[in-house]
């Protein structure tokens, strides 16, 4: 795996781009004239969107028919030197169809417990989090749900 990250203007925004061409603009969020997102964004998304493969692909080998996905990262950071680090991240996934609670439960487990490659490739001492909604209600540990 191979990707370029190019400098497009005088500040800090870059492009990043893979061997297939696609794109992403990253950039220092912290000026009011930023076209991009931070890296740090772009890690909460890439945790979003890694666990959010794995559970969609989950669920479909199970045959649940999902009409709408959704993810939601909230994180904390902590100062270490100069650095801000991730100390928490919380992921919540928010689904609509004809899904059975517990195996979307069981979906996102596996994902962060066997298959996420980027919560893998993390800090083990960064708390990682997830909740489930399905359909409007949040899905318990148990794969009950609550309104």
């Amino acid at each position: 795996m191979k990707v370029t990250l190019k400098r497009i203007n005088d500040q800090f925004l870059f492009e990043g781009s893979n061997a297939n061409g696609k794109t992403v603009l990253l950039d220092n969020t912290s000026l009011p004239d930023a076209q991009g997102i931070s890296p740090m964004e772009n890690l909460l998304l890439s945790v979003a969107g890694c666990s959010g493969i794995d559970v969609i692909a989950i669920l479909k080998k199970q045959r649940q028919e999902i009409t709408h996905f959704s993810a939601t990262v909230d994180a904390e950071r902590r100062s270490v030197d100069e650095a801000k680090p991730f100390s928490k991240i919380m992921v919540t996934f928010s689904l609509q169809g004809q899904i059975a609670p517990i195996k979307a439960r069981r979906a996102a487990e596996l994902s962060f417990a066997k298959y996420c490659s980027v919560t893998k490739s993390l800090d083990p001492d960064i708390e990682i989090s997830y909740q489930v909604i399905v359909n409007g209600a949040e899905v318990s540990a148990d794969g009950g749900t609550s309104d």
